[in-house]
Order: C-alpha cells, then sequence, then structure tokens
C-alpha cells in the first residue's frame, strides 16, 4: 500500500498570527475551531513569556511548557476576525444563553 503524501499544507498554508501579549510571531493553520496546528521558530520561543515562566524538569524537553494561553486567544481572535482562515466551513459555534433579549433585563421602577 503506498503512502499518501500531506498535502493539507498546500490547500491551505500556515499563516502568521503575533501574540497579543509579548509579540511573538508563529505559523498556525486552523483546520477547525476545535484543532489548531502551531509551528514555532526560536525567535518565537525566546520571545514568549509564558515559555520563558515554563518551569524546567529533568527529561528530553527539559519543561513543561504546554502552550501559551495569550497566543492562544490571539490566534482564536484572528479566526473570528477572519484573519486567520478556518478550512472547515462550520460557523463558530455559540453559546445561545449569552445573548439575552434585551427586554428580559428591563428594570421596573
Amino acid at each position: 500500500m503506498a503512502v499518501r503524501p500531506d498535502v493539507r499544507l498546500d490547500d491551505a498554508p500556515m499563516q502568521p498570527v503575533s501574540c497579543g501579549t509579548c509579540g511573538a510571531l508563529v505559523e498556525a493553520r486552523k483546520s477547525s475551531w476545535d484543532q489548531t496546528s502551531i509551528q514555532w521558530n526560536d525567535a518565537a520561543l525566546a520571545t514568549c513569556i509564558e515559555r520563558r515562566a515554563s518551569t524546567p524538569r529533568p527529561g528530553p524537553n527539559g519543561a513543561t511548557f504546554t502552550g501559551c494561553a495569550a497566543l492562544r486567544e490571539a490566534i482564536r481572535e484572528a479566526a473570528v476576525r477572519g484573519t486567520l482562515d478556518v478550512v472547515d466551513d462550520e460557523p463558530l459555534k455559540t453559546n445561545p444563553d449569552h445573548h439575552r433579549d434585551q427586554h428580559d433585563t428591563e428594570v421596573h421602577a
């Protein structure tokens, strides 16, 4: 059986996204609202505040860094604004209880 080449990046390449907190610039790709791929480079790793604050530990990786919350938020915001493409056509899921009808919050004196 032949292995098919991975052409996902040909159809939807990674795009630059900058962290709103420290300015670290990474390449990101959103396959869906729930799935994000991030490509870190040496400059972004050195710039990221959360990365520098991660706790060193023994082992091949040397740290407990599992990602940056500020960068995750910047990627989400870029996708919501449309500056980062989302490959899947599904709309962003929303919380229907979040937006209440204005009449429900009226105050009567």
